[in-house]
């Protein structure tokens, strides 16, 4: 009888072990707490922004061009999202986000299963008010003290603001990829529209972003994210978020995903001198904005144009392109290093070395000028032999007698040969760098004809010494570097030496004589422009791998070259041709709103290269100044 009243209860049992449990629960939690909860990041600053400084360029006019770094945009009141945004990210991230606390029971066990069945961690289990916690306080490392501590955050956040406020936190700062962080950049970055206006189909790429942002990106992984935004649609169907209906419609209508921001234009420019700003200033501590030379609306008719004539001429083998432009003092006002940035980020404008072609021989013909010879000479175009080598024509054919303006407007290949030979490659080499050809110059024989690797930003840079009077012109792009509080870092114009002059009279006029003439009557005609003063000339290598055409006014120059990256023939293209087309096009869209002038040196005493400076800067021209006459070789007055 004594046993029996000393026997508890199931009703006393479960209570006395419910106690015990609760008690070495208690303590597990005290311990846990006590453990992990020590040392927890600062909570009191998790609305600052910690990101690293960005980068904005501006145009020469004060627009924005692009922006390198981190990309933040204004917080997103979520009542303003179409409700099919938020519920995306909860449908494939955290279904069960409006009934935990901070963490999913279920689905850690579920996470624990799948790991122990596949030996390995497969799934992971973070709710989006961990996520939210990691993202706020803590460090990406992957260790038991971090997932513990994101637990007791997520507990604190829970306590601490409601769902939805949770929710539009975690919108708000999560990385979408491409350095945008939260839903207002991203949307931006991507679809080029502020968030309020996500369609369905726009919302669930988001979403899917959130397993991998490089991984799932729809700039570089278009396949792998529409797979992934499915995967977000179905979920969103069984959250009853959307409907079959409204699914399949989004499936329907494909995203358009913008490779670039619609307002961020000329990227290979900005790749450019980004490089350039890190070497000027270092790494960033803050914000930057750098002022360069590049000119919006002339940069709009460069991509346009070098879009098009690449479009045109995909059947005949063009494969790539690049255009530079610059004015008299070597201000960079255009830069496109290749026909799409979205496909290839390559920079053909100044990092891809191809021969010149017929483009070197002003060079030749300057280095002669200077010698002493002349326009009127008379040669004779004749198969010649310089040591082993025969150059040929074009045309394979031989015209006999004519003038040396008539042998540089038709290209002729015999005569530039013979007077490269005739005046020494080693001076030939000279006055290209002289001019600002940077690349190595071999001066064998056939350095006369083009043999020669140089990139289309030297060849701008060279030739506009022939545009501005015959000053030099190192090309550039960034006119200052400023913090976004204004503290002025780099500027351009300080420390500056005078221009000096590289050409002399008469050669000037005479090489403005013979260039003019290529595209009144020689391989340039399809560059003419009616009502402008032009000059330039074509290039275009064996085996058509390469093709130029570089032509200026008066201070304005610019250089196109056509080929293909693997350096493959193209199909018969000369520089007179697609080149000159595409040069054409830019010009005749680009000059009525430059207000250039005829070109400076054509006569013994030119209109001063300062001019030009200042009517492409919009500014009054004032009259030419003793400074100005003296520096392109001629006697001040008086």
């Amino acid at each position: 009888m004594a046993k029996a009243q000393g026997r508890r209860t199931p009703l006393q049992a479960f209570l006395y072990w419910g106690a015990v449990v609760g008690v070495w629960g208690l303590i597990a939690v005290v311990g846990f707490l006590a453990v992990f909860a020590t040392n927890l990041p600062d909570t009191s600053k998790m609305f600052d922004v910690t990101r690293q400084p960005s980068i904005s360029y501006l145009d020469r006019s004060g627009a924005l061009v692009g922006v390198r770094g981190s990309q933040f945009s204004p917080p997103v009141d979520i009542d303003q999202l179409p409700p099919y945004v938020p519920a995306a990210f909860v449908a494939i991230e955290d279904k069960r986000f409006y009934h935990h606390f901070g963490f999913d029971p279920i689905g850690m066990m579920r996470m624990i299963v799948v790991d122990i069945r596949a030996r390995r961690a497969v799934q992971g289990a973070s709710t989006i008010t961990q996520q939210l916690a990691r993202n706020l306080f803590l460090t990406p490392d992957r260790t038991i003290r971090r997932k513990a501590q994101e637990l007791v955050l997520a507990i604190w956040l829970e306590t601490k603001f409601s769902k939805k406020q949770i929710l539009a936190l975690y919108l708000n700062r999560v990385f979408f990829g491409e350095g945008a962080y939260g839903i207002e950049a991203a949307s931006q970055r991507y679809f080029n529209k502020p968030a309020s206006k996500l369609t369905v189909g726009e919302a669930a790429l988001l979403a899917g972003l959130m397993k991998g942002p490089s991984r799932y990106s729809p700039v570089s992984e278009s396949e792998r994210a529409a797979r992934r935004a499915n995967l977000v649609l179905a979920a969103m169907v069984d959250s009853g978020a959307i409907t079959e209906q409204q699914r399949q419609e989004a499936i329907s209508q494909p995203v358009r995903v913008s490779a670039t921001l619609e307002s961020q234009k000329a990227q290979y420019f900005v790749d450019w001198v980004d490089q350039q700003v890190r070497a000027l200033v270092g790494q960033p501590q803050e914000d930057l904005v750098v002022e360069t030379t590049i000119d919006l609306p002339t940069q709009l008719n460069a991509e346009y144009a070098l879009h098009q004539g690449v479009e045109h001429a995909a059947d005949r083998g063009v494969q790539q392109a690049a255009l530079v432009a610059v004015d008299a003092a070597g201000r960079i006002r255009a830069y496109v290093g290749g026909a799409d940035y979205a496909q290839s980020q390559y920079d053909r404008a100044s990092l891809a070395q191809r021969q010149a072609g017929s483009s070197f021989k002003p060079f030749v013909y300057l280095t002669a000028m200077e010698q002493g010879h002349t326009p009127d000479q008379m040669v004779v175009d004749e198969p010649i032999t310089i040591g082993n080598w025969q150059p040929r024509n074009y045309t394979n054919k031989y015209l006999g007698p004519m003038t040396l303006e008539t042998a540089f407007a038709q290209s002729i290949n015999t005569v530039a040969a013979k007077l490269g030979s005739d005046i020494g490659t080693q001076n030939v080499a000279a006055t290209a760098h002289r001019l600002g050809i940077t690349s190595d110059i071999q001066t064998s024989p056939s350095m006369a004809l083009g043999a020669v690797e140089v990139t289309p930003l030297e060849m701008a840079q060279a030739y506009d010494s022939f545009a501005n009077g015959g000053l030099s012109a190192k090309a550039y792009g960034i006119e200052r570097i400023r913090t976004a509080s204004g503290k002025v870092l780099f500027d351009h114009s300080l420390g500056q030496q005078p221009r000096s002059a590289v050409i002399g009279q008469p050669a000037l006029s005479y090489m403005i004589q013979l260039m003019r003439e290529v595209l009144a009557s020689g391989t340039g005609v399809k560059a003419k422009i009616p009502g402008y003063d032009l000059a330039g000339k074509t290039g275009t290598t064996s085996d058509y791998r390469d093709a130029w055409f570089v032509g200026y006014t008066g201070g304005f120059t610019a250089a196109v070259w056509t080929g293909r990256d693997d350096n493959t023939p193209m199909k018969r293209v000369t520089g007179g041709s697609v080149p000159a087309e595409i040069w054409r096009q830019f010009m005749a869209m680009s000059l009525p709103r430059l207000g250039v002038q005829t070109i400076p040196g054509a006569n013994p005493v030119p209109a001063g290269p300062e001019n030009i400076d200042q009517i492409l800067s919009g500014e009054p021209a004032p009259q030419p100044s003793q400074a100005g006459a003296a520096a392109q070789g001629e006697p001040p007055p008086g």
